[in-house]
């Protein structure tokens, strides 16, 4: 029989330090995943950001070895979902798919159980979905170019439908204006559906959403399409021009969607799961899935979905304090 001599037991300090490397070995990229992946959604389910991620998921399992389900956190205004992503274990086993709503949401409410910076790192973009400049048919400007001279005119005289106040369409209606010099008059509704209803009938003249929210009336002629954003036309919209066609060089006005994990998360780990989303989004089969929701492959590395994520909290929180833009309460 063996007998260990002599053999003091080891402080507690180098019992954590012997568990911290084993635990750091087991996290590695070589390993990973080594369970299933949970993708939190922050939104209710059998939306499009649901619809989204389910495609991706889909090919990150076949792809992984590992299932990637997603798991619809919605309230909050996605502080919910985000809340239980920032606070699980950095190990690439849970992560977040955010919109613009992640950037937008900390200037309205300031005392978020987390820190938009500091709790998030980027794995990688997914997709985007352009918007689009749309108006009534009735109205007096076919192009880019003549709506932006009538509005000048005219401006008290449009009226300028947004899903909500504080909301990605209220901000790039606001940033429109501003790059123009015209001043519409801002419209809220509580959700797109009556925004839409009054668009169709003309009891609001022109609205800036996302091309899937407008193509199907593009195409009926019930809406007339001036611009949208973009360095290409949409080919579900193929007849709309670019902004920067129109004139407007450089506008940007888009959802994006993108893949967060714990900001502890090790680096191999973020790096493994950017090439396997890259290698999803170059695939045919997943970019034919994605137009059908009316998005675009969206691609960046680690450096450049962070560099995004905190552009545009700075972009959008500028245009948020200088027009001393409000929220509506939920």
């Amino acid at each position: 029989m063996w007998k260990l001599k002599n053999i003091a037991p080891l402080p507690c300090a180098a019992v954590a330090l012997l568990f911290t490397a084993t635990l750091a070995v087991a996290q590695t990229a070589a390993n990973y995943p080594n369970k299933v992946v949970r993708v939190i959604v922050p939104y209710s389910p059998g939306g499009g950001t649901s619809a989204v991620m389910h495609i991706f998921a889909d090919r990150l399992t076949r792809d992984m070895g590992h299932n990637f389900i997603v798991d619809n956190k919605p309230g909050g205004n996605t502080v919910i979902g985000s809340e239980a992503m920032a606070r699980s274990a950095p190990d690439g086993h849970t992560l977040l798919l955010v919109t613009n709503t992640h950037v937008i949401t900390p200037w309205f409410q300031p005392n978020l159980p987390y820190d938009t910076l500091r709790d998030f790192i980027g794995v990688s973009t997914m997709v985007r979905n352009d918007h689009m400049l749309a108006t009534h048919p009735s109205f007096p400007a076919n192009t880019l170019k003549e709506l932006i001279a009538y509005a000048r005119k005219n401006g008290d005289k449009i009226n300028a439908a947004v899903t909500g106040l504080g909301t990605v369409n209220h901000l790039g209606t606001v940033l429109f204006m501003q790059a123009t010099g015209t001043k519409f008059t801002i419209v809220p509704y509580k959700g797109g559906g009556t925004a839409i209803t009054d668009m169709l009938s003309g009891a609001v003249q022109i609205s800036i959403n996302t091309v899937t929210t407008f193509a199907p009336h593009i195409r009926t002629g019930k809406l007339r399409g001036i611009a949208i954003s973009g360095d290409k036309r949409n080919p579900v919209v193929a007849d709309v021009p670019t902004f920067t066609e129109g004139g407007m060089k450089g506008f940007i006005a888009a959802n994006w969607y993108a893949l967060l994990a714990p900001s502890a998360t090790p680096r191999d780990i973020l790096q493994k799961l950017n090439e396997k989303v890259a290698q999803a989004q170059a695939s045919p089969d997943v970019v034919a899935l994605l137009a059908k929701q009316g998005v675009e492959v969206f691609p960046g590395n680690l450096a450049q979905t962070e560099a995004m994520i905190r552009s545009d909290l700075e972009r959008i929180g500028k245009v948020i304090k200088e027009n001393n833009i409000k929220a509506e309460a939920e």
